[in-house]
């Protein structure tokens, strides 16, 4: 059974990635729906998918749920790595921040749940275009 972070640890992790990552001057955490964060946490544990299916679904839904006043994508992805290296899996995504493209094409659900599934274990997606 998958180790699925809490809902405590990914609010920790929105404040974790603005306090590292700080795009905006506007930037700061808040949390705005504490009900979006359990409904992906659930989805994730409903999943009867492997290790790379509930970590596209924590990824995909982080990000497109838009629980966090700032960093959402940011937090999505901390969240995603941590869920992997949890459950002794890799992440196959190389620190690039070309990357952020991608992360905004998964939040105006560009890709598809498979892609976003090979991205995180293959590190290979298509470019995102508008």
């Amino acid at each position: 059974m998958a180790k699925i972070p809490s809902m405590e640890k990914i609010i920790e992790f929105n404040v974790l990635a603005l306090a590292i990552i700080k795009a905006k001057k506007s930037d700061h955490s808040k949390v705005m729906s504490e009900i979006k964060i359990m409904e992906v946490l659930e989805d994730c544990e409903r999943n009867k998918g492997g290790i790379y299916d509930k970590a596209a679904i924590l990824l995909k839904g982080l990000t497109q749920k838009h629980a966090f006043a700032s960093g959402n994508r940011r937090t999505a992805f901390i969240s995603t790595k941590h869920f992997l290296e949890e459950n002794k899996a890799k992440l196959g995504i190389e620190d690039n921040p070309a990357n952020a493209k991608i992360m905004l094409g998964i939040r105006e659900k560009y890709y598809t749940d498979n892609e976003i599934k090979e991205w995180i274990k293959d590190g290979k997606i298509r470019e995102f275009k508008r």
